[in-house]
């Protein structure tokens, strides 16, 4: 079995980190981001990859620079084969250089397409019906590597980023084993990317999230799938805020400007620049995340008048 340094910060990267020690890889050190003070206590809180790891007893490195010589010097020590990356931090190229079996990443589309901070968003954003996996070794410029494997993915109409996430988490932690297996082997066929087929999928900032009612529902809609849970599709209503966490199609032709609200049978229908859309779950500021059904028992209707 090979010596194989994992690095990852969330969640997402802690089934590939699982499976690789499940199937008896010698996970020489777990490279993971240092811990940071969160939330309105400022607790100091450890990676999701750190926690996984610390329950297995691996060496755990937290460096504060990637450059950071006493870092590399640290990694070269470690003689490991291979570095698999799944959802960590842009490495540097005396870094991913060191194993003598290359560093390959993880990335949650089918590269070229999605290149970026945040391609599970971008895609359901688009509007698209698949996605995936893709292996491959790290190269100069982000995510321009050669591919080792790619599987693909259905992305149903009733996926979130969320529900997008889970399944491809899982689905990517079967992709590193095999690629893990493929090059244990020495059985790997490189696929160079096709640089006239990329397409950028940045991350995404507060601004980026506001939800612009005159658009097309399916847009909206695809919007508000594709940034929750996070970080949330929003609007304005009197001048406060308010996340919207899903919303349902309807055939219902609008009938009043963009933004302006229909309560119509307990639902809330909200006008677009063709369909009016209907609003499941929603969070206004300073209150919880609830159903529309719930809000409207606490809110006055004759508030709800339009979402700027």
């Amino acid at each position: 079995m090979m010596d194989i340094v994992f690095m990852g910060t969330p969640e997402f990267a802690v089934p590939s980190l699982k499976i690789l020690d499940d199937s008896g890889y010698n996970i020489k050190a777990v490279v993971t981001v240092p811990d940071k003070p969160k939330g309105r206590g400022l607790n100091v809180q450890e990676s999701d990859v750190k926690k996984f790891a610390k329950g297995k007893n691996y060496k755990i490195l937290q460096p504060a620079k990637l450059n950071d010589d006493e870092f590399i010097n640290k990694l070269r020590e470690l003689n490991a084969d291979l570095f698999v990356v799944v959802a960590f931090r842009i490495l540097p190229e005396k870094v991913y250089t060191i194993p003598r079996l290359g560093t390959f990443n993880l990335h949650a589309s089918l590269l070229p397409k999605y290149r970026g901070a945040a391609p599970i968003n971008w895609a359901i954003m688009n509007g698209d019906k698949t996605t995936g996996v893709t292996t491959f070794f790290l190269d100069k410029s982000v995510d321009t590597g050669k591919i080792i494997e790619q599987r693909e993915i259905e992305i149903s109409n009733d996926d979130t980023a969320g529900t997008l996430h889970d399944k491809l988490k899982v689905l990517g932690a079967e992709t590193v084993l095999s690629t893990v297996k493929k090059i244990e082997s020495g059985n790997v066929e490189l696929i160079a990317q096709d640089n006239s087929r990329a397409s950028k999928a940045p991350k995404i900032f507060k601004d980026g999230c506001r939800i612009d009612w005159t658009g097309f529902a399916i847009d909206i809609h695809n919007k508000i799938r594709g940034l929750s849970p996070y970080p949330t599709a929003w609007t304005l209503l009197k001048y406060k805020n308010l996340k919207i966490f899903k919303s349902k199609l309807t055939e219902i032709t609008s009938n009043e400007k963009p933004g302006y609200i229909d309560v119509t049978d307990n639902k809330i229908l909200v006008n677009t620049s063709d369909k009016k859309l209907e609003i499941l779950e929603l969070q206004l500021e300073g209150k919880k995340r609830m159903s529309s059904e719930e809000f409207l028992r606490g809110y006055k209707k004759e508030n709800l008048i339009k979402f700027e």
